[in-house]
């Protein structure tokens, strides 16, 4: 039997009608909200903010062999990848509170983070368990919005409460807030603190506040991952392939009138 071959005129128009179409699904598909992140790794992180790379405040000791860094309610700094963004805790406006401070995960810390850990702190009245804490809200301006950003959460002397994290965007309009139960530091330094983190199909995160259920607790997170630019989903790749063999097609083939 002879097979014949597709004509190549045929070839390069499907290659290109299917490209096309995928495209122009893609493109008019309506943009999804925001949405959750539980796990660091899905980030996808090409930035960072460590709290412990801060070059100022004021350093004073708070426990054995251990030393935080008080700070202004207030500041500025720039992430690992150097773009700047803002920090801002409540004022709680008692002279007996700490202002928001920096300390390392070590074990006369045994906060389950991970142990080496900076943990912003929103600061507490140093007293007997449980201590009254300023329960912020911490907000985290970024001066270019970003596609995703999150961060584990812990709220001091609390084994039970519910950790929010909200999203805005540069006219401040609310895109998305999101709740879980708080991880409780049973088990010490193991990592176990709740992630939160949240995501856009656009670059439009341009302000998250974390905060907790907890009326009269400290709230202390560890470092930010980010993610600036964008990972093209798998569909889009596919889109753009067969658009590029479509092209590749007309190059290599002469297509009799076509």
């Amino acid at each position: 039997m002879k097979l014949s071959l597709p004509n190549p005129c045929f070839t390069k128009l499907c290659a290109m009608a299917i490209g096309v179409t995928l495209t122009g699904i893609l493109t008019n598909c309506p943009a999804q909200a925001v949405s959750l992140i539980t796990q660091r790794e899905d980030v996808q992180a090409d930035d960072q903010v460590d709290w412990g790379s801060l070059d100022f405040g004021i350093s004073i000791p708070i426990a054995p062999a251990t030393t935080a860094k008080l700070l202004p309610y207030s500041f500025t700094s720039n992430t690992e990848k150097g773009f700047a963004y803002s920090v801002n805790i409540p004022n709680p406006q008692n002279s007996r509170y700490t202002p928001p401070f920096i300390f390392s995960v070590n074990p006369f810390v045994p906060v389950n983070f991970s142990l080496g850990d900076a943990v912003l702190f929103t600061g507490f009245i140093p007293s007997n368990f449980p201590a009254v804490g300023n329960p912020g809200p911490i907000t985290i301006n970024f001066d270019s919005p970003v596609f995703a950003v999150g961060t584990q959460i812990g709220v001091d002397d609390s084994f039970q409460y519910d950790a929010f994290i909200s999203a805005f965007d540069s006219q401040n309009n609310l895109l998305g807030s999101f709740s879980l139960p708080g991880i409780p530091p049973l088990n010490g330094i193991d990592n176990s603190a709740l992630f939160l983190g949240i995501r856009s199909e656009t670059a439009n995160i341009a302000k998250i506040t974390i905060s907790s259920t907890e009326p009269n607790r400290a709230l202390g997170i560890n470092f930010l991952s980010i993610r600036r630019t964008l990972i093209p989903e798998p569909s889009t790749i596919l889109a753009v392939s067969i658009l590029g063999l479509g092209m590749i097609g007309s190059k290599t083939r002469k297509i009799g009138n076509c």
